[in-house]
């Protein structure tokens, strides 16, 4: 799991996430079904001395909670393969012109 950029909707509701006591409150209370979990097993994957990779996993969950209150990161969740699909079409047919 990578960091993700912020959604623009991601500011509606955020629990606190400051700290890694924090962030794992936040999994088991608001993240999805199993972030906990995976979260939990990604850090102890994890060379504490590699802090880049610590900062990156917690960013990744952080994210998570926020797409998870944001009214456009559900959406875009919500669409459909298809819907996605011509999307990409449509965008490489601009892009090729």
């Amino acid at each position: 799991m990578t960091a993700q950029p912020e959604y623009p909707g991601a500011s509606q509701f955020r629990p606190p996430m400051r700290t890694l006591r924090e962030l794992r409150e936040a999994l088991s209370t608001w993240g999805f079904p199993g972030d906990r979990e995976k979260f939990e097993e990604e850090l102890d994957g994890i060379d504490l001395d590699d802090l880049t990779r610590v900062r990156e996993v917690a960013q990744a969950y952080r994210h998570r909670i926020a797409l998870k209150y944001s009214t456009e990161g559900m959406a875009a969740l919500a669409r459909t393969t298809g819907d996605v699909e011509e999307e990409l079409r449509r965008k490489l047919a601009e892009a090729a012109r």
